[in-house]
């Protein structure tokens, strides 16, 4: 698992290579967390209509808790991402203790939370008749399996924010890779049953076990990874003990990232509850489409995630100039590339939606119908996501979690759930409304931030003038000793 290959500067020389280096296995590895997704999608959509409809009610009301605490994994990376770029080895190891030791504490609660809510939660939902007899009963079923892994499920996510945040992002790819090649065994065998095996056909919870025994496995690579293999920053035992104010610098930075992804959750509640008025045909078409956009959503993701170590890590060594010209180089080829992808999705539509439906039944054939609408009307928004992703990503590695939860709820609120509800259900323009509504977002948001980034607030550090007093660091991916003295880099708080 470790990784020795030699890669540019982070902090100098050539922008392309490092940036590039680091985005290729972010994409991989977000290209192996959809395929957590794809693989229940694909697996149930043979086993039910109704089973893909779960997914479409469960998942909107899982990301609002977990991103609870997915949104403290990006201060961890912000923090070790500066300390690393000023050369504090020793503040980047006790940043990623506490970031670990905070986020777990607060999967035990979150996961205990969700089990407990999940009926009431989807009790409430304006659902269809049909959907309320089908598919609220499997999304509780789905629901209450998966929370039980909820620390698992954030122990690989802070393992891998850590990682990203010290310039290694290739070994999280491989940890990621373990687990879904495991995830993707398990799936069939666990949902379907084997009964020559005693093992019986669990549906829906058995997608949730497996995928709980997936993430149960890459937790334990990655927390071996990251005490006992030198590859990331070096963290010890002791970092673990609660140290108040590293913990509220944590709060403080991941506060705004947290609130931004259950935000984020929340707005996709939101329209899922919009949604499943409609019939259940069209919920599934909602959950499929959704899931196929965010495999092709992988490589503006990549970018905004490399981006916001680039950033981290220059400002941290003083370049705010160069820092600047990452997110120039990003947001272009970003934009560039999603536009290739959207041309692909619109023209191949057909066939991308089909392969994961099973045929024979009208329902069936129903839901690929709106599918194929859905990701043609989706795919032009394309580009928009991938400035988007790389100016937000800026934002949260210079520290500006504020700004980027800003631009985020303008895109979710008032570009998307307003707009869905407007088109919808007030204009009357039905299924194609709620299409048209979930593209407006990004691209209201894309010219938005993009605008505001030419302000340059977003370039100060969050790192403390001493934090560069340890020796450079030695095996991080992409890093030498910063190309400024100490005293030449800003130190005061990001602002907006």
């Amino acid at each position: 698992m470790t990784d020795t290959e030699p890669t540019s500067s982070i902090t100098r020389g050539s922008l392309a290579r490092p940036l590039f280096a680091l985005a290729w296995p972010i994409v991989v590895t977000q290209l192996l967390q959809v395929a957590y997704n794809l693989a229940d999608t694909l697996w149930l959509g043979r086993y039910s209509a109704a089973a893909v409809g779960a997914l479409s009610l469960a998942f909107p009301i899982i990301f609002l808790l977990l991103s609870v605490g997915g949104g403290f994994t990006v201060a961890g990376s912000t923090l070790v991402a500066q300390y690393t770029g000023a050369g504090g080895e020793s503040s980047a190891g006790k940043a990623a203790g506490q970031t670990l030791s905070f986020v777990t504490a607060l999967a035990v609660v979150l996961g205990a939370l969700g089990f407990v809510v999940t009926g009431p939660v989807l009790s409430v939902l304006p659902a269809d008749p049909e959907t309320a007899r089908q598919v609220v009963p499997l999304a509780a079923d789905y629901m209450r399996v998966f929370f039980l892994g909820t620390p698992f499920l954030f122990g690989f996510f802070v393992f891998s924010a850590l990682m990203r945040g010290y310039g290694n992002t290739r070994t999280p790819m491989r940890v990621m890779a373990v687990s879904v090649g495991l995830n993707v065994v398990l799936d069939p065998v666990l949902i379907f049953g084997v009964p020559a095996l005693g093992i019986p056909e669990l549906g829906v919870e058995g997608a949730a076990l497996a995928t709980l025994i997936a993430r149960a496995v890459a937790t334990v690579i990655g927390l071996y990874v990251l005490f006992g293999l030198g590859v990331g920053p070096q963290v010890r035992l002791e970092h673990l003990r609660p140290d108040l104010p590293t913990v509220r610098r944590i709060i403080d930075i991941g506060a705004p990232s947290a609130l931004e992804q259950s935000t984020s959750a929340l707005a996709m509640l939101t329209l899922t509850a919009m949604v499943v008025t409609f019939a259940p045909p069209v919920v599934a078409a909602f959950g499929l489409g959704n899931r196929l956009i965010s495999l092709v959503f992988l490589p503006a993701m990549g970018l905004g995630r490399a981006t916001n170590t680039m950033v981290g890590q220059n400002l941290g060594a003083g370049n705010a100039d160069r820092a600047e010209r990452a997110v120039h180089l990003a947001a272009g080829v970003g934009a560039g590339v999603m536009l290739l992808v959207a041309v692909v999705a619109a023209v191949f539509a057909d066939p991308i939606v089909s392969v994961f439906m099973a045929t024979g039944t009208e329902a069936a054939a129903e839901t690929v119908r709106h599918g194929i609408t859905y990701l043609r009307v989706r795919s032009v928004e394309f580009a928009f996501i991938g400035v988007l992703q790389v100016v937000l990503g800026a934002y949260r590695g210079a520290g500006n979690t504020r700004t980027a939860l800003g631009f985020s709820l303008l895109s979710l609120w008032v570009g998307r759930v307003a707009t869905v509800y407007v088109l919808a259900f007030l204009l009357g323009w039905g299924v194609l409304g709620v299409w048209v509504g979930m593209a407006a977002g990004n691209v209201l948001g894309a010219v938005t931030a993009g605008a505001w980034f030419t302000r340059g607030t977003w370039k100060r550090s969050v790192v403390d003038a001493d934090a560069g007093e340890d020796e450079p660091v030695e095996g991080a991916e992409g890093v030498e000793e910063p190309d400024q003295e100490e005293g030449d880099r800003p130190t005061t708080p990001g602002g907006d």
